[in-house]
């Protein structure tokens, strides 16, 4: 019988991607012994020491459903890696894995779902910046001559530009990019609620919300950040905007507050996220400086 996985690609308007996996039953089957030998070691069997009792054992006191996690978990990544190089993707996510059939004897049938980050096309910004400024909507010395008038903040004006900027470019978001951010705008709620002893329902009477609504709400939220974050990068990249290692250790220096917080900071991971926020917060002040 054959052991090569087969794949089938489809990809959204939005740039959601959905990699279709067929995984041959010889293929399963070896990996589910792996897979159980592996849960062997830390299954406790009563009347066997642990990591001794017989796999037969082993597979009677484990869940089908962590067996097929595990199997699953030993065969995808790479085949989402043969896919991916194979169709020339460029997953913005790493990709959600659904497992739709997992029968005995049977080719097991696994779907993994990503996205691509658009393309971002900003189109005559700056002219729509100056036509902004031109029109009378920023503030301009010596314009207004009203008492009360007062000369803009850089906030005052960092918004006026987000808002011009999001008006006047189209980003396509994927649907996934979108309901990721927001499920984690979501969970830090809940999280916050929970520490002042709130509980959701509480607060949605309390602001004259539904579940329904607060998650449209966070849903608009997450597309106009992701939108303006894209934007940012791709000025960036076309200004040529740099982050030097000083910057990013300044970041870390003062947002540390103990040797464990800077710890957790001063990661590959973590230097590549802070100097990714860098660079946008260098966009919008360049950007700032067209007004």
């Amino acid at each position: 019988m054959s052991t090569k996985i087969s794949s089938t690609l489809a990809k959204e308007a939005d740039g959601g991607v959905q990699l279709n996996f067929t995984l041959p039953w010889e293929t399963v089957k070896q990996a589910k012994a792996e897979a159980l030998a592996e849960l062997a070691k830390e299954t406790e069997v009563p009347g066997f020491r642990k990591g001794n009792a017989p796999i037969s054992k082993v597979s009677e006191r484990v869940s089908r459903m962590t067996l097929v996690e595990k199997t699953v978990g030993r065969i995808i990544p790479k085949a989402i890696g043969d896919a991916i190089v194979a169709n020339k993707l460029k997953p913005a996510t790493y990709p959600r894995i659904e497992v739709l059939s997992a029968d005995e004897d049977k080719d097991w049938q696994v779907t993994a779902l990503t996205c691509e980050l658009p393309e971002i096309v900003l189109g005559n910004y700056k002219k729509a910046l100056k036509g902004a400024l031109a029109s009378g909507k920023i503030w301009t010395p010596g314009k207004d001559t009203k008492k009360e008038a007062k000369e803009p903040t850089r906030e005052d004006k960092q918004q006026e530009v987000l808002k011009i900027l999001l008006s006047t470019i189209n980003v396509t978001v994927p649907k996934m990019l979108i309901e990721e951010e927001a499920n984690s705008r979501l969970s830090n709620l809940l999280d916050r609620l929970e520490k002042l002893g709130l509980t959701l329902e509480g607060y949605l009477s309390s602001i004259g919300k539904t579940p329904e609504t607060l998650r449209e709400d966070y849903e608009k939220q997450a597309k106009e950040a992701i939108t303006m974050d894209l934007i940012l990068n791709k000025i960036a990249d076309e200004q040529n905007l740099k982050v030097d290692e000083k910057e990013i250790e300044a970041v870390i220096t003062a947002s540390t507050a103990d040797a464990k917080t800077k710890q957790r900071l001063d990661t590959p991971e973590q230097r590549r996220l802070i100097a990714s926020i860098l660079r946008r917060r260098a966009s919008l002040d360049w950007l700032t400086t067209l007004l």
